[in-house]
């Protein structure tokens, strides 16, 4: 029997980003499955009761709550260095890139991406500097380091110097909620949210990383060329709109074709994926890209990027394009939307693909990585 301590932060009731529902998913599992090991989940405010998974867990917050850098700081190295030396675990695992560099316990660390070191200039000076020095600290330190692509393994390793045989790929999962719609479904959600038009769709961050201000010029000069009633919905918070996607707003002159909904619950987000026309995901630069293996598994055409990990997750079942080139984006906005059989054979592809990914998988992987740390100490 083993004790294991777990950083879950990321855990807020409907405020999981891609980081929180790699947690809530794999942890869920992970506890479930084996009673024979008792957890400890280190909160850092107040935590919903739907996060104890099982009797096996003992919840502790441990303060201060920790959302900005010098927060970050006295949560991880002073505030949890005490709660770990309190409880003497013997594994800490962090699903995120931080782990307690002071703490003597062995840790597992999962580091999603390193888009900070990539592309600092899209973050806040003071988060990117605090992300860059202590993501290095824990892919050093950590006995093992966990990501959710082979090409952010790649990076790891050669971005931090580290070893690749202590390094894990754990490939994000899906949902079982996402799934293909009846048209008479699709009709009502598209009712709800585009007055009943046809629409395109793109889930995630508005950061300048995140192109999505190429996606607006590519859909702008698309329904330049077709016309027609169709509608680009974002799921994103308008609010927290930067100025690249502020500019191609004012460029195109199309802000009425523009739906933003802000934070959905799972299943609307769910339901809307499936009633959309395709799912643009054309990225700078990702780990993994959750949304685009949403969208296959709901029979939706997808439109990524041919950088970072995209290929690598999309396999053969995406349209890749230059995500510099907003011509070629229109272009393949234009071969899924104008040619029937493409979009269809992009579904037929992404039913196949997107089975390689589960959440399942993912928390057997993890689950074996933290294994493998155990049986150093012999508490396998």
């Amino acid at each position: 029997m083993a004790l294991i301590a777990v950083n879950t932060r990321m855990l807020l009731k409907e405020k999981l980003d891609g980081t929180g529902w790699f947690a809530f998913e794999t942890l869920k599992r992970i506890v479930t499955q084996h009673p024979e090991h008792h957890f400890i989940f280190f909160f850092d405010r107040k935590f919903h009761s739907e996060f104890v998974f099982s009797n096996n867990i003992l919840p502790v917050v441990v303060y201060p709550q920790a959302r900005h850098p010098w927060l970050w700081y006295t949560w991880f190295e002073i505030s949890l260095h005490r709660a770990l030396k309190k409880y003497k675990p013997d594994l800490f695992f962090s699903p995120e890139s931080f782990i307690c560099s002071k703490a003597t316990v062995p840790q597992v660390a999962v580091i999603h991406d390193l888009n900070f070191e990539h592309f600092p200039q899209y973050m806040p000076a003071q988060v990117a500097r605090y992300y860059s020095k202590w993501s290095r600290i824990a892919a050093q330190q950590a006995q093992r380091v966990g990501t959710v692509s082979e090409f952010s393994r790649q990076d790891i390793v050669n971005t931090y110097n580290i070893n690749i045989e202590k390094t894990d790929v754990l490939y994000n999962g899906i949902h079982d909620m996402y799934k293909p719609l009846s048209a008479k479904e699709q009709e009502l959600v598209r009712n709800q949210y585009t007055t009943g038009c046809r629409f395109i769709l793109y889930t995630g961050s508005l950061h300048q990383r995140k192109n999505t201000a190429n996606m607006v010029r590519a859909f702008g000069q698309y329904k330049k060329q077709f016309g027609g009633e169709l509608k680009f919905v974002f799921v994103s918070d308008r609010n927290k709109m930067e100025s690249d996607l502020q500019l191609a707003l004012s460029e195109t002159k199309i802000e009425d074709d523009i739906i933003f909904t802000g934070r959905l619950s799972a299943k609307a987000l769910a339901q809307l994926t499936a009633s959309a026309e395709a799912m643009m995901y054309v990225s700078f630069f990702e780990g993994f890209g959750i949304p685009m293996i949403e969208a296959m598994r709901c029979g939706v055409p997808v439109i990524t990027s041919n950088v970072s990990c995209l290929p690598e997750i999309a396999g053969n079942a995406a349209i890749c394009v230059d995500p510099h080139n907003v011509n070629a984006i229109t272009g393949a906005l234009e071969q899924v939307l104008q040619h029937q059989e493409v979009a269809e054979q992009l579904r037929q592809k992404g039913e196949i693909r997107q089975q390689e990914f589960s959440w399942d998988k993912t928390a057997a992987l993890t689950w074996h990585s933290l294994q493998l740390v155990l049986a150093e100490k012999g508490k396998k």
